[in-house]
C-alpha cells in the first residue's frame, strides 16, 4: 500500500509541476490535475493539503533538483553558469516556477534547501576570492547573484514546447550563441 501511495503521490507531483508552470498558482485548476495524474481530488487534497500546499512542494523539490544537478565550482564560474543556462533550457518549468512563485508567493519563506545553497555558493566564492582565484571586486552573494541572472539570458519564460517557429538548426545556433554569451559574460565578470 506504501508503494501505491509513493506513486500516486509522484503522478500528482508530476502532474501538477506541469500546470503550475503553465498557469501560475492562480491559473492552475486541481481537476487538470488530477485528470493528468489518473487520480481524484479528494487524494490530491489528502496527501499535500491544499493547493497553495501542493505548490510549495513542487516548487521545493523542483529547487532541490536544481541545487543537486548543478554544483557550484568556484574555480570555474563561467562553467557553473553555462552548466545553469544549460539546466534552464533543459528544464524551463523550473525558471518559469520560480517566476510564479515570485509573483504569487512573495511573501512566503524561501525553502531551507535555498537558503542553505545560496548560503553554501556565497561560502565557496568568498574562500576563492580569499585564494586568489576569484576578483574580490564584488562581494560573493552579489557575484553569485549575477552569475544566475546571466543564466536566465533569453530564458524560457514565455516559449512553448518547441521554442521558436525557426529550424531546429537555427534553434540550435542561437542557442549556442546565447549560451556562449552567457560564458564569455560570467568570464568577463570574474576577470578571466
Amino acid at each position: 500500500m506504501a508503494r501505491n501511495a509513493e506513486e500516486t503521490r509522484r503522478k500528482i507531483l508530476t502532474a501538477a509541476t506541469e500546470e503550475f508552470a503553465r498557469h501560475g498558482i492562480a491559473g492552475a485548476r486541481v481537476d487538470r490535475i488530477t485528470t493528468v495524474a489518473g487520480v481524484n481530488n479528494a487524494l490530491l487534497y489528502r496527501y499535500f493539503g491544499s493547493k497553495v500546499d501542493l505548490f510549495d512542494t513542487v516548487y521545493s523539490r523542483v529547487v532541490t533538483e536544481l541545487i543537486e544537478a548543478v554544483p557550484l565550482d568556484a574555480d570555474d564560474l563561467p562553467g557553473y553558469a553555462g552548466r545553469l543556462f544549460d539546466y534552464h533550457e533543459a528544464h524551463p518549468a523550473a525558471v518559469r516556477l520560480a517566476a510564479w512563485r515570485g509573483l504569487e508567493r512573495p511573501e512566503s519563506p524561501v525553502p531551507e534547501v535555498v537558503v542553505k545553497a545560496q548560503r553554501d555558493k556565497a561560502a565557496r566564492i568568498a574562500a576563492a576570492q580569499r585564494a586568489g582565484t576569484v576578483p574580490s571586486t564584488l562581494p560573493p552573494e552579489s557575484l553569485r547573484d549575477l552569475l544566475v541572472l546571466l543564466t536566465l539570458s533569453g530564458s524560457p519564460f514565455g516559449t512553448t514546447e518547441g521554442g521558436a517557429t525557426e529550424s531546429a538548426a537555427g534553434g540550435n545556433v542561437e542557442r549556442a550563441r546565447r549560451r556562449e554569451t552567457v560564458v564569455t559574460a560570467a568570464r568577463a565578470l570574474v576577470g578571466g
